[in-house]
């Protein structure tokens, strides 16, 4: 099989990251030759071959672009699949002085960006510019690919979409364990909300914290860590309401059953991962207008609006036991058909060998 370098910019424990080691895992299974160089220091995976570059984040360190050339001289890749802003910028650049015949930038975020619209309007334009040393350019979702060809981010000849996966098998329906960790949590006769990700400005979480002061009763999970946790804690604290914050969760497959509802609050998104975890996992959402949420809940209220966000909430909340139940078997359905990482994989098996084909016909 011809060799697959994935570079990402790190392994940390976010979905993009988890997106890329899922996708190394089974295409390894599947018989490709596949290694994994994050641009972030990253621990060793048995799962998957992972060399660490050992850049820090929010420093330029032009020596890491030369440690990235250099091991892609060793490992000879036919296909350097990059993965996140960073890692497609230098992937990109690499391509200037390594023999890599395909190269492949994976877009998983509608605006690959820090915060603020100037540092957007930078990104676009470098990847802008490096377009051209990419052979295809890959949307998580179609919200994503739009965006970044409306603003000439990616030219359209070379974009596509391949949404992300979720494991339907891992993630699904289980009574048993839904009874479980609701009496884990001491949570077995009230209406549990569960919000996922990582605790960021990108998830605007005192949003979500402001609709759900509006509500009538229930109880607000979060699920995750990050740079925020201060600051939502004491504003949960001023605005009362039943709200936990449960740090990293290991077994977010048993969290989702236990929930009657997810809520997202999302300004910036690609493929939300939470969103296709409680979709396969029967779990019925709520979510704001942000990257393709709407390409798997449908119904999404506007960004940043705690009001519109709250009555989505309590509109789900009031539905009958039965009605949440049908809702929860049809986004099942359409994880299973749709996103389902085998599906998934298969669409980028196509396409490399669609690319690998490509390319034969010009050497």
């Amino acid at each position: 099989m011809p060799r697959i370098v994935m570079v990402t910019t790190g392994l940390g424990p976010g979905g993009a990251e988890a997106q890329v080691v899922r996708l190394s895992v089974e295409l390894k299974r599947r018989g490709w030759d596949v290694a994994v160089i994050s641009l972030l220091p990253a621990a060793r995976r048995g799962e998957v071959e992972v060399f660490s570059l050992g850049m820090r984040a929010g420093r330029p360190d032009p020596r890491g672009f030369f440690r990235l050339a250099a091991l892609l001289r060793r490992l000879r890749p036919q296909i350097l699949h990059s993965h996140m802003f960073h890692a497609n910028l230098l992937a990109r650049l690499a391509r200037l002085v390594c023999p890599v015949p395909i190269v492949v930038s994976t877009l998983h975020s509608a605006a690959e960006s820090a915060r603020g619209a100037e540092g957007t309007r930078v990104r676009d334009l470098l990847y802008r510019l490096t377009d051209p040393l990419a052979g295809a350019v890959v949307a998580v979702s179609q919200a994503a690919a739009d965006r970044h060809a409306a603003c000439g981010a990616a030219s359209v000849g070379s974009l596509r979409v391949i949404p992300n996966g979720v494991d339907t098998g891992v993630f699904k329906p289980d009574a048993e364990r839904r009874s479980r960790v609701r009496r884990e949590l001491g949570a077995q006769g009230e209406f549990v909300w569960l919000a996922a990700g990582r605790l960021m400005w990108k998830k605007d979480y005192p949003t979500l914290l402001r609709a759900f002061a509006r509500l009538r009763g229930g109880t607000l999970l979060l699920a995750g860590t990050g740079p925020q946790e201060a600051e939502l804690k004491r504003m949960a604290a001023e605005l009362g309401g039943n709200v936990r914050f449960l740090g990293q969760v290991g077994d977010m497959a048993g969290l989702m059953n236990a929930a009657d509802g997810l809520a997202m609050s999302s300004v910036v998104e690609g493929l939300p991962v939470a969103l296709l975890e409680a979709a396969a996992s029967g779990l019925p959402a709520v979510s704001t207008d942000a990257g393709g949420a709407r390409e798997i809940v449908g119904d999404v209220v506007p960004a940043g609006d705690p009001e519109a966000l709250a009555a989505a909430m309590e509109k789900l909340a009031a539905l009958p036991a039965d009605q949440r139940e049908r809702m929860g078997r049809e986004a099942r359905a359409m994880a299973v058909a749709r996103f389902d990482v085998s599906v998934v994989v298969a669409q980028w098996e196509a396409t490399y060998r669609e690319l690998l084909e490509s390319a034969s016909q010009w050497t």
